[in-house]
């Protein structure tokens, strides 16, 4: 039976982000795996607060080990920022690593940097190698830029601008190396899409690069005709006009202020629409004091909470750049949402026929967000249209988290053939 460990340095709740719960959703499909499968013991290690195991099989557990070094006191009022595990070494996590024959990094942080070092560790003693995968899941670099200058305006009111830029820039150098190295380490990367897959294999060569999709559950995001009323009666959401929902941090890391700015500018048009955001960050007062009325902040959701909400809107407006896959237009567009999306962002990956099963708009233009949104409030002909071909795709084309297990993940997990080399870089 092969072990695996998958390193997962984020602090995992019922609200918590997709990385999580992608996560989440690989271990519940690999405890569905029926019995003439690869055998498979699987073991996902997330933060907690207090060390303990959530058993979802007998080969399958959830365990969320403390953080020795959380970055929680450096969050924000409103916590919407991902709690991580800043300390090089995780002491905890080194003691239960040698159990596991495949050890999984998707972050960074300590777990990952105390698996390369134990990594390492067995390469010079002619222990055991364990076998380093990883995967990729966030720009890490770029949210670290969008932070450090949210830090600077905070930190250091009064600032020239220049300074909010050079920490930017630096945390953003800094940590791409870092990620680089730690990369480097792994004989295989999984990436979510071709134009990812692309870029790391520049890199690390073609050869170590593989596709890891994201998958979609189906039964739970998908049309429901009683969603709009249970939005009216839960939340207090109007039902005479069109709901255009966005659904993730509400910063500036996800082009929130660009969105906010076009609903501003579809009101001054005079077009009737109501925006619904779920989530929390740091520009949630904004968006309070620029849409008024025009606005409700649900907060964060839990996932069976947030499919009601998909079900109950008519568009999805998502102008961020910064996903490496974005789940959330995927489950829009199951909900039978029509998508809007930045043109060249890779969430523009999961449409099929760009301009029939989701709207791609060409700039990171208020104006022309606008412009798009105003295309399709005009036309409720045309709404309907991108509307149900986004959930055609949806059915046809993408993926459960079954599928994904099975077709991308148990193949690079179970693989024998795949070389065993010892990680060459240093890690701080």
């Amino acid at each position: 039976m092969s072990s695996v460990a998958v390193l997962v340095e984020l602090a995992r709740s019922g609200t918590s982000g997709g990385h999580v719960k992608c996560w989440e959703r690989f271990a519940q499909s690999a405890a569905r795996l029926p019995g003439h499968r690869p055998a498979l013991d699987l073991t996902v290690y997330f933060l907690g607060t207090r060390d303990h195991v959530e058993t979802l099989a007998p080969h399958v557990r959830l365990v969320m080990l403390r953080p020795v070094l959380s970055t929680a006191a450096f969050t924000s009022a409103d916590a919407a920022e991902d709690v991580t595990d800043l300390a090089p070494y995780h002491p905890r996590l080194a003691a239960l690593l040698p159990r596991h024959d495949v050890w999984h990094l998707t972050h960074g942080f300590a777990y990952a940097t105390t698996a390369v070092r134990l990594a390492r560790h067995a390469a010079r003693t002619a222990h055991r190698v364990p076998r380093l995968v990883a995967s990729v899941h966030t720009d890490v670099p770029l949210l670290a830029s969008v932070y450090a200058r949210y830090l600077a305006d905070r930190r250091l009111p009064g600032a020239h601008p220049a300074a909010g830029r050079f920490l930017a820039d630096r945390a953003a150098a800094w940590l791409r190396h870092r990620r680089d190295r730690l990369l480097d380490s792994c004989e295989r990367v999984l990436v979510p899409t071709p134009q990812g897959a692309a870029e790391l294999a520049r890199t690390l060569g073609p050869h170590r690069v593989c596709l890891l999709r994201r998958g979609i559950d189906h039964d739970l995001f998908r049309p429901d005709a009683t969603a709009r009323a249970h939005l009216a009666r839960a939340y207090g959401v109007p039902t005479d006009r069109p709901l255009v929902l966005f659904a993730g941090r509400l910063d500036a890391t996800k082009g929130v202020p660009l969105l906010t700015e076009s609903l501003r500018l579809l009101r001054a048009r005079g077009r009737a629409a109501h925006a619904v955001m779920a989530g929390s960050g740091a520009e949630a007062d904004a968006v309070r004091r620029a849409l008024g009325p025009d606005v409700t902040l649900l907060g964060p959701l839990p996932q069976a909470r947030l499919a009601r909400v998909y079900a109950g809107c008519d568009l999805f407006a998502f102008p961020s750049r910064t996903e490496t896959c974005g789940n959330v237009v995927a489950e829009a567009m199951a909900s039978g949402l029509a998508v809007l999306l930045p043109e060249g962002a890779r969430t523009t990956g999961w449409l099929t026929a760009p301009g029939h099963d989701g709207i791609v708009v060409p700039r990171d233009d208020p104006g022309d967000w606008a412009d798009a949104l105003t295309a399709l409030l005009d036309r409720p002909d045309l709404l309907r249209a991108v509307q149900q071909r986004a959930a055609a795709t949806a059915r046809t084309t993408h993926p459960s988290w079954d599928q994904v297990l099975t077709e991308d993940l148990l193949p690079v997990w179970t693989a024998e053939g795949l070389c065993r080399r010892a990680p060459r870089t240093r890690m701080a």
